[in-house]
């Protein structure tokens, strides 16, 4: 037996307790949500990053989950709102797209989200988890999975072992855990990489994301407090490694040139970082009393914002229906109410975030007559834009929105009748 991160005794019993495995941002969100929910959590995991250079645009819905977790006013210091979301085609093709503006008060938004610094954002995260009088954190990392019927007990690098009844993995897109709960995935490798920097630009960003999309994928700049801002250029690999390599002069033109000069003079800053792509989608997302969450659930091209915002949802929709189930939060009643409410959310921004993607690496001229095409009704067209802005920060608001507008009119000329 041995002791937690608070001097309490750690048995092998499972009672009505969580093990989340994993200690990035959705490990450490799932172990604060649990918590806050009542439930006793065990969080097994090495220390958060303290040297990840990437930044995060959580939108609205994630940063009310943030603050019932208590912790969005510590983030929102080193935050940059997003008022204004704009796609340019930044391609030499024949065929080119126009420009596409989303503007969050056109949907009655003061913005659509928040951009922060991952480094700040894990450190927050930590602070809070390590001050959570319900959380042991076992700063280790799983070894080995043993699953029984009524619980699943994780065999540590330090030689403990942790039981309960149900196993939160969100051990990241090549989850040890997703294997041991045997369920499998379609994985892929892209021919593409990511580089991650911040930069410093004379002009204003005036709380405005630019995405130009290229020929070799999206090269998104998102404001940061202050004349910064943080860019994500996907690249070919060997392209990556190429720029990477450039000194801050040279990696500063090249970086205002592709935003043609927008944002005036670029100066890049320090910890340049790159990130091979790929995707990847289980088969289920809950077997064997594992559940799976962020990467362990999704991977695809960092395109539209969506890769956190749908782990925070993950999170958020299974411990509601762990609370409906608090007499066995891993039976597989349970597993099965978290994939059926999971999956059609998990398919609809997988295949979106990846058709897009393909139609930006492809020659062929209809994939690109087909992109064009679907910009310019969005640009064109504000109901339409209107139900995208919609849907893209709450699943099913564009839905519900447009329901509401038939009805309206039909109350109004109830209303006159009377």
């Amino acid at each position: 037996m041995a002791p937690g991160q608070h001097g309490r005794p750690m048995s092998v019993d499972t009672g009505n307790r969580i093990l989340v495995a994993g200690t990035g941002p959705v490990g450490l969100i799932s172990a604060l949500a649990f918590a806050e929910a009542g439930f006793g959590v065990v969080l097994a995991g090495p220390p958060a990053r303290a040297d990840d250079g990437r930044t995060t645009a959580l939108m609205v819905p994630a940063l009310k989950f943030l603050a019932r977790l208590g912790v969005l006013d510590s983030l929102e210091p080193d935050a940059s709102p997003l008022k204004v979301m704009r796609i340019i085609d930044g391609t030499a093709r024949l065929i080119r797209s126009p420009i596409v503006t989303f503007r969050a008060g056109e949907i009655g938004e003061e913005h659509f989200g928040l951009n922060f610094q991952n480094r700040v954002f894990n450190a927050v995260l930590e602070k809070a988890v390590e001050a959570h009088s319900d959380i042991e954190w076992r700063r280790a990392m799983v070894d080995n999975w043993t699953i029984e019927a009524n619980s699943v007990t994780a065999t540590l690098s330090d030689g403990t072992s942790v039981a309960a009844p149900l196993a939160v993995a969100a051990d990241g897109r090549n989850s040890p855990a997703r294997q041991a709960a045997g369920i499998s995935a379609s994985a892929q490798s892209l021919p593409q990489a990511a580089l991650v920097l911040n930069f410093a630009h004379s002009r204003d960003h005036a709380f405005t994301s630019t995405e130009f999309h290229t020929e070799t994928g999206p090269f998104t700049q998102v404001p940061l407090p202050g004349r910064r801002s943080s860019l994500v250029w996907v690249l070919r690999p060997e392209t990556a490694k190429e720029f990477a390599s450039l000194d801050d002069d040279a990696l500063s033109q090249r970086v205002e040139q592709q935003m043609q000069s927008m944002l005036g003079r670029v100066t890049v800053e320090g910890g340049r970082q790159i990130y091979p792509l790929s995707t990847s989608l289980p088969q289920r997302f809950a077997q064997n009393r594992i559940v799976l969450v962020g990467e362990a659930a999704h991977v695809f091209p960092p395109i539209g914002a969506q890769g956190l915002n749908l782990g925070i949802r993950d999170v958020d929709q299974l411990v509601e229906i762990a609370s409906k189930h608090r007499e066995d939060a891993g039976a597989a009643e349970t597993l099965a109410a978290y994939d059926s409410a999971r999956r059609p959310d998990i398919l609809a921004r997988t295949s979106a975030v990846n058709l897009l993607n393909r139609s930006l690496l492809s020659d062929m001229l209809p994939a690109q007559l087909a992109r064009s095409a679907g910009l310019n009704v969005l640009g064109g067209f504000s109901p339409l834009r209107a139900f995208f802005m919609r849907e893209g920060l709450r699943p099913g608001s564009g839905f519900s929105s447009v329901v509401a507008g038939l009805r309206s009119p039909r109350r109004t000329r109830d209303a006159s009748t009377d």
